[in-house]
């Protein structure tokens, strides 16, 4: 694949989904980007951008690699500046996986020199395009947020691992097709809890754009006071519009993202008289609860969703 340049009852239905869609592999702790660590292993080395990639570079491959993060939870991807340290390690990686559509500026950088193939995960999907601020016109990254965009993510790291460590070619296979399953029973759970929201009250207000992909497939209408993370941030022409939204769309609940700021986003709830409805995690996944897993990222996410729209 081609190295892309850049970067209640509703409730319930999703809580008893908890333990079955605990993920198809164990889960390593998103705090440590190393994974298993190095040492001895001599496993080949899978290296991601960002957590959330990695987790699910860990479901697909089981024990047959070994994959570290770039990033480390709580990062900000988009603007990420590489060290030294993660250049070194960088040396011994087998392969690499971005999530291309634009999210990594400093990918390309970053791989300059290196041996290591790229496979960029988003490569197959079809993108949906930001239609506001600087970076109108240019693709959405954030497609990861979509669990059936996902599902083309585990069918492009299965691919990949396939071809690094083809002896494992069966058990990757079998850890794709587990995961692909539960992200195709997650879809359909987050749809069907989003129905249940008054159809007026279907709007889903954000600080960055960054749920295009899930609001489009359950059914939300989006609002955001940003498009991407490296605009401006907060400006008052932004929280002046999106509190106008959310006063004509009478949106209960407005959100943020864990990686940045909420005080912009408090701001519009106070003058909008809705509720700052909780954090949502997008970017980074947390080092054990509440989102250790890329699953219970989504799985977090529409719960909080739900819940701020309809209590």
């Amino acid at each position: 694949m081609p190295k892309f340049a850049r970067r209640t009852a509703l409730v319930s239905v999703l809580l008893g989904a908890s333990v079955a869609l605990s993920g198809c592999g164990a889960a390593v702790d998103a705090g440590d980007p190393a994974g298993s660590g190095a040492g001895d292993d001599d496993r080949p080395l899978v290296l991601t951008t960002f957590t959330v990639l990695a987790d699910m570079a860990r479901e697909v491959g089981g024990d047959a690699v070994r994959v570290e993060s770039i990033t480390k939870v709580g990062a900000e991807i988009h603007g990420y500046e590489p060290t030294p340290s993660d250049l070194t390690r960088a040396q011994d990686a087998d392969l690499i996986l971005d999530n291309g559509l634009g999210l990594e500026k400093w990918f390309e950088q970053f791989t300059e020199g290196l041996d290591a193939p790229t496979v960029t995960l988003s490569d197959g999907i079809t993108p949906i395009n930001i239609s506001v601020g600087e970076y109108e016109g240019t693709p959405n990254p954030h497609a990861w947020m979509s669990p059936t965009a996902g599902e083309i993510y585990v069918a492009n790291i299965a691919a990949a691992l396939t071809e690094l460590a083809p002896d494992a070619a069966a058990d990757i296979a079998a850890n794709a097709s587990a995961y692909t399953g539960e992200l195709t029973a997650l879809s359909a759970e987050l749809a069907s809890a989003v129905a249940e929201i008054p159809e007026a009250e279907r709007m889903l207000v954000s600080c960055e754009g960054a749920f295009s992909y899930l609001a489009r497939d359950v059914g939300l209408d989006e609002g955001y006071l940003w498009a991407v993370n490296q605009e401006s941030q907060g400006t008052p022409q932004q929280v002046v519009a999106l509190i106008e939204t959310v006063k004509e769309r009478n949106v209960p609940a407005v959100f943020c993202e864990s990686t940045v700021s909420d005080a912009s986003q408090q701001n519009v709830a106070e003058e909008s008289g809705a509720r700052l409805g909780g954090t949502l995690y997008v970017d980074s996944l947390s080092d054990g609860d509440p989102v250790p897993t890329y699953l219970e990222l989504l799985r977090y996410d529409i719960r909080t969703i739900v819940e701020g729209l309809t209590e």
